[in-house]
């Protein structure tokens, strides 16, 4: 349009705002500094998680309601749009630390309501980068700024219509923290801090002294806490994690998961059955068995180093993805505890929303026992599970590599609770618990009064009687497992069912019920 006012033009008033506030942001001293110091800018962030020149950026004029910042306070301290993740849009935003240490604030808010509302309609995958200094004061010491920037009720109802990441990549207190806690995968890198609130606020309002990577560092939420899902040592690494996570899972939940070019051997793979030891007391890595029954190079452990006695992830057999939830003898035995519990029922929830088969590898001994797993709220935590498994929609398959034993058993989606496919390898035992132990606390009275060596036959005796009642053949001679398979033939029967149940009728999200359970 010709502009007949020689002495302004509008379009280049437009890009001359568009650059002063996308190179200068919150000043461009901080930027330079940030940039000499090496600390990425939020932008930084964005452009790195992105595949290139995709970015688009969305409310940049935005600015703060106070009229006193509107002149410094460009984005209101929170930066995003759309772009595209492996060729595919996706919603992105962050904080920006330029502006007020990127604090929560009202116009900043609804810069981000509005991005997360264009994803829904649009059904993509919304990213967030979290490093906020928390809620912004004065702006939030009223009713009404308090009122503005809540967590989010759209949030909490959005029941996993689309896949949702945080990555934390500064110090992370309110706003970020939260919207980390809705997500469905959470990726910290090392020397940032995600907590509620920051310690300066702990010393203020109870006089306790905490420092930053104590309070909420990566080594507390990979191990104690369980929440993250993967704690980093680099930006790239961060953004590698979230794109990776993102190529197993659909756009949105009406959509089906991309099934990537690679088809299984379905040669025998006798390798499989040497990896697990046929004594049952001697250990061996799930993660390393797990990697070697799926596709090359595709298995992605998730908290890794959080309940280590039990093993989830995602992967891909035969280009499918799936979830895989395996015990790991490796550590503590298998056995499931309270937090082996939460890491099981979080990777449920994800697999259930978006549709993809789950995988349960069993080899447990039973639910860890005890005062402290007890007071760690073991029963309800192990109902929640079995309920979990119970209400699942997406298909199920379990195969039982050398033991199920107790409540453990149904928990490891053993009979009764919907399997696709229940599975055992010959060597297994099932059954109330391990024989050996059922021996001493059943039986011990009948080895009362009798020489060791008469005490140590009729012991044998016993766990042989007690083992011919654990053979998977009794299950499958009364149906409770549908077949006893040779541990060569593992990956080819899995294959073969994902591969039928590929065309199954699929529910809509609205009867997926895990999407609506609450993030754990």
């Amino acid at each position: 349009m010709k502009n007949e006012d020689a002495e302004f033009d509008p379009v280049a008033d437009l890009h001359e705002r568009q650059r002063r506030i996308r190179q200068e942001m919150g000043g461009a001293d901080r930027v330079a500094k940030m940039k000499k110091d090496g600390v990425p800018t939020i932008r930084d962030h964005i452009e790195g998680l992105l595949d290139q020149g995709t970015f688009r950026e969305l409310g940049t004029h935005s600015r703060s309601m106070r009229l006193e910042d509107r002149s410094s306070t460009p984005g209101d301290g929170k930066v995003g749009g759309e772009g595209e993740v492996n060729g595919k849009s996706v919603a992105i935003a962050g904080d920006d630390i330029t502006v007020k240490k990127g604090s929560s604030s009202i116009v900043g808010s609804r810069r981000l309501h509005r991005l997360y509302e264009r994803a829904i309609e649009r059904g993509m995958p919304y990213i967030y980068v979290g490093e906020t200094g928390g809620g912004r004061i004065p702006d939030l010491i009223g009713a009404e700024g308090i009122s503005d920037i809540a967590p989010s009720p759209e949030l909490a109802r959005r029941r996993r219509q689309i896949p949702m990441a945080t990555v934390i990549v500064g110090q992370s207190f309110g706003g970020s923290s939260f919207q980390s806690a809705f997500s469905d995968f959470v990726v910290q890198v090392r020397g940032s801090v995600l907590a509620v609130t920051s310690p300066r606020v702990f010393e203020v309002a109870t006089g306790e002294i905490i420092g930053f990577e104590e309070l909420g560092g990566v080594d507390v939420h990979s191990r104690i806490t369980g929440q993250i899902d993967i704690g980093v040592d680099s930006f790239t690494e961060s953004y590698d994690a979230v794109r990776r996570w993102l190529s197993y899972l659909p756009q949105n939940a009406w959509t089906p998961a991309p099934r990537s070019s690679n088809r299984a051997n379905l040669d025998p793979d006798q390798s499989l059955a040497d990896m697990v030891p046929s004594k049952r007391t001697r250990g061996y890595d799930m993660r390393r068995f797990a990697a070697a029954l799926l596709d090359p190079e595709s298995f992605m452990e998730l908290q890794p180093g959080y309940a280590r006695n039990l093993t989830a992830g995602l992967g891909r057999l035969d280009g499918f993805s799936v979830g895989v939830i395996g015990n790991n003898p490796m550590f503590n035995a298998g056995v499931l505890d309270p937090e082996a519990c939460r890491k099981a029922i979080r990777l449920m929830c994800l697999c259930d929303a978006y549709n993809l088969p789950v995988i349960f590898l069993m080899d447990v001994p039973g639910f860890m026992v005890g005062k402290s797993v007890e007071h760690n709220r073991i029963l309800s935590l192990a109902i929640r599970f079995v309920e979990a498994l119970g209400n699942m929609s997406t298909p199920t398959l379990t195969v039982t590599l050398r033991k199920g034993f107790g409540l453990a058993f149904p928990a490891m989606n053993g009979s009764g609770l919907g399997s696709s496919g229940l599975y055992s390898w010959p060597g297994a035992e099932i059954g109330f618990m391990d024989p050996e132990v059922g021996v001493n606390v059943a039986y011990a009275n009948r080895l009362e009064g009798l020489s060791e060596d008469e005490a140590n036959s009729e012991r044998q005796r016993l766990v042989s009687e007690i083992g011919l009642a654990t053979s998977p053949y009794e299950a499958a001679g009364t149906l409770r497992i549908d077949e006893v398979i040779d541990p060569a033939d593992t990956r080819r029967i899995l294959v073969e069912d994902l591969r039928q149940l590929a065309g199954r009728r699929i529910p809509p999200p609205e009867s997926r019920p895990l999407s609506y359970w609450p993030t754990v």
